[in-house]
């Protein structure tokens, strides 16, 4: 479980961490721009987002959402789930096309090359990985974000062991910088808004991909931490450097390029990753969304959305961070409003699933590991646990089998055929006769069918409603 919490969590701050973060620039306009009160903003909006994380995530397995929908219509009424797809589409592209435009100012600003170029080379990359299915995916978007949290912490890390700053001098420095935000607690508000809107989508896909809701909300906090570290780094960094950097798109960049011109160039390419990565990420939940009811036409529309997004792009990538982004945090607002009272009043509900899938995980280890034993009454057991789940019993099934064929595939102590994996072996204990008023079945699967059993559950259930 903790080494998926751990994957979740990567591709999580993956999908957050896009050209505005890696940057510098969302800092910068958000938080840095206040002086030292933009800090406190900056621990506001990160508890947020690790609050928002664990929701969305844990929302997403619940319902194993493929797009953001199958979550929002169940959670919220017809007009309100209306408003938020509508403003959710339209912020995947926003944001998705903002991110061509990032690739090539990242591109310009450290190697002089035609803005073009980096749009261009984004597109491609991006069109390519949006072809795969959705676990390879979710492993390209978390394989870069190592990197990004390394550089954050050394460069912002050394910047700040070398500086000596005189905190009034900056605060007047900051007050210089453009914002069109008024203060910095509407301002953490309003990116925390911003951010939920960018990562609902694609987190509700990524936690729709796990079975285990525990592993998925861990995931979430991991994310939500390592995102506060970052986050809090490269806004007092930042400030400490505002004077050098205020007016630059990647200001980022500016700040480790004047620690090393050498750092500079890795970095540059760390921050192009993490572009990709959003884009990746905003663009196949985009296109997850537009395709649903009609999955065959997923690529056609995935490619058309990328084009048009790239037509865009070329508004450029200042003016849209400091125009675009408070109109989507705003609206972001109440997605974080409905989703976190939908999972205040799914927290029961999400417990118990959790733990059903747990243990028809464990279930299913037992019928497809040819090592375990796998009884009539774990059988039986296994088809109430799929008949009471809110997933559909096939699909649960498949999901179930899947992961646990992944891991005996994995596993080298034990030799798996998949294709044996359909006739386990089931085994029937004796017990001696006794008389009927003597007898007490030991487990309730033995005389009990999982209709009556699932009657019994629900009525058990009725009073929490």
């Amino acid at each position: 479980m903790l080494r998926n919490a751990v994957l979740i969590s990567f591709a999580f701050i993956g999908t957050v961490v896009g050209a505005g973060f890696a940057s510098g620039q969302e800092a910068l306009l958000y938080f840095s721009a206040f002086g030292t009160q933009g800090i406190w903003g900056a621990v506001l909006s990160s508890v947020l987002m690790l609050i928002a994380g664990v929701t969305i995530l844990q929302l997403g397995s619940f319902f194993r959402a493929k797009e953001h929908m199958e979550v929002l219509g169940s959670i919220s009424s017809k007009v309100t789930s209306w408003v938020l797809d509508i403003a959710t589409i339209v912020t995947l592209f926003s944001i998705g096309f903002v991110m061509f435009a990032g690739a090539g100012s990242n591109l310009n600003q450290q190697f002089g090359l035609p803005v073009w170029i980096g749009a261009v080379l984004m597109l491609a990359l991006t069109i390519g990985f949006g072809m795969l299915d959705v676990d390879k995916v979710t492993a390209s978007i978390g394989f870069l974000t190592p990197f990004l949290l390394a550089f954050v912490i050394i460069g912002c890390g050394w910047t700040l062991m070398s500086a000596h700053p005189d905190w009034s001098a900056l605060n007047a420095a900051a007050a210089q910088v453009d914002t069109t935000l008024p203060n910095w607690w509407i301002s953490a508000l309003n990116y925390t808004g911003l951010n939920v809107m960018c990562v609902a989508s694609m987190a509700l896909v990524i936690g729709g991909n796990q079975l285990d809701t525990r592993a998925a909300g861990l995931g979430g906090f991991f994310g939500g931490l390592g995102y506060l570290i970052m986050l809090l780094l490269l806004a007092v960094s930042l400030l400490v450097k505002i004077d050098t950097v205020a007016g630059d798109d990647m200001p980022l960049l500016s700040l480790i390029t004047d620690l090393n011109p050498t750092l500079g160039t890795i970095m540059a390419v760390v921050i192009f990753g993490m572009i990709f990565a959003t884009s990746l990420g905003m663009f196949f939940a985009l296109g997850k969304r537009l395709s649903r009811g009609r999955e065959e036409r997923f690529r056609v529309i995935y490619i058309a959305a990328c084009l048009i997004g790239f037509v865009l792009s070329f508004v450029g990538f200042q003016t849209l961070v400091s125009v675009v982004y408070p109109i989507l945090g705003y609206l972001g607002l109440l997605l974080i409003a409905v989703v976190t009272l939908a999972w205040l009043r799914e927290v029961p509900k999400l417990r118990k699933e959790g733990d059903r899938r747990r243990r028809a995980l464990d279930l299913t280890r037992a019928k497809m590991d040819p090592r375990e034993r796998f009884t009539k009454n774990d059988e039986r057991e296994l088809q109430y646990i799929t008949a009471k789940s809110v997933v559909d019993d096939e699909e649960l099934i498949e999901a179930l089998e899947d992961e646990v064929a992944q891991e005996l595939a994995e596993d080298e102590e034990v030799e798996f055929d998949p294709e044996d994996a359909d006739s386990p072996v089931v085994y029937v204990s004796y017990t001696e006769p006794v008389a009927a008023e003597e007898y007490e079945p030991d487990e309730p699967w033995n005389d009990t069918t999982i209709d009556e059993l699932i009657a019994a559950d629900e009525a058990e259930e009725e009073p929490e409603r």
